[in-house]
C-alpha cells in the first residue's frame, strides 16, 4: 500500500469515528423519539383493535338477529305445514334456506374480526412490553450517563485541584525561600552594621587619646612581687 492509500485509509477511518461519535453523542435522543414513535404506532394499533372489536360486535348482533328471525320463519313453516299448506311452507322454507346462508357469511365475518383482534391484541402486548422494557433500559443507560458525567467532572476538578495545590505549594516554598533569603542579608548587615560601629568606636577612642588599659610587663611583674 502507498502513501497516498495510507492517508486515504486512515482518513476514511477518521471519518468513520467522527461519525461514530456525532452519533453516539445523539443516541439518547434517538432511542427517545423511537420509543415515541413505537408509542404512537402502539396508540394507531389500539384504534385499530377498538375499531375491529366494534365490527366483531355489530356481526354478531347481525347474526344473532338473522339466527332469531330463523327461529320465528321455521314457526311460520310449522304453522303452514300444520295447515297442509305445503306452498306456503316451501315458500318460507326458502326465506329460512336464505337467512341460514346470510348467518352462516355474518358468522364467519365475526370470527375473522375476532381472531384479528385476538392476533392484534397479542401483538400490543407484545409492542407493550418491548416498549416498557426499552423504557427501562433508556432509564438505566441515563442514569449511568449522568453518573458517569458526574465522576468525570468530579474527576477533572480534582485533577484541576491537584495542579492548582501544585502550582501553590510551589510558590509558598519560593516565598519561605525569598524570606529565609531576606532575613540571612538583614541578619548579616545588621552584623556587618555592629563591626562597622566597634571599629568607628575604638577609633575614636584611640584618636581621643582614650585607649583600653593594657597590662605591661612591669605592671605584671609588680603584680607578680605584691603575691
Amino acid at each position: 500500500m502507498n502513501v497516498w492509500s495510507k492517508m486515504m485509509t486512515a482518513l476514511r477511518g477518521g471519518l468513520n469515528e467522527a461519525g461514530e461519535v456525532i452519533v453516539d453523542s445523539q443516541a439518547l435522543r434517538i432511542l427517545d423519539q423511537e420509543v415515541r414513535d413505537a408509542a404512537e404506532e402502539l396508540k394507531r394499533s389500539k384504534d385499530s383493535l377498538a375499531g375491529i372489536i366494534a365490527r366483531q360486535k355489530v356481526s354478531e348482533e347481525r347474526a344473532a338477529k338473522i339466527a332469531a328471525d330463523i327461529s320465528e320463519h321455521e314457526g311460520y313453516a310449522v304453522a303452514a305445514l300444520e295447515k297442509e299448506d305445503e306452498t306456503l311452507a316451501l315458500e318460507v322454507a326458502e326465506k329460512i334456506a336464505a337467512r341460514e346462508a346470510k348467518l352462516e357469511t355474518e358468522k364467519a365475518t365475526g370470527a375473522g374480526y375476532e381472531q384479528s383482534a385476538d392476533q392484534l391484541r397479542g401483538a400490543i402486548s407484545d409492542a407493550e412490553r418491548d416498549i416498557q422494557r426499552m423504557k427501562q433500559q433508556i432509564d438505566t443507560v441515563k442514569a449511568t450517563d449522568s453518573v458517569q458525567k458526574a465522576q468525570a467532572a468530579v474527576s477533572e476538578r480534582h485533577s484541576g485541584s491537584d495542579s492548582k495545590l501544585r502550582t501553590a505549594m510551589e510558590s509558598l516554598e519560593r516565598i519561605k525561600e525569598r524570606q529565609e533569603l531576606r532575613s540571612a542579608q538583614m541578619k548579616a548587615a545588621r552584623d556587618i552594621a555592629a563591626e562597622s560601629g566597634d571599629s568607628s568606636l575604638s577609633d575614636k577612642l584611640e584618636a581621643a587619646g582614650i585607649t583600653k588599659h593594657s597590662s605591661s610587663a612591669k605592671d605584671v611583674l609588680a603584680r607578680l612581687k605584691a603575691k
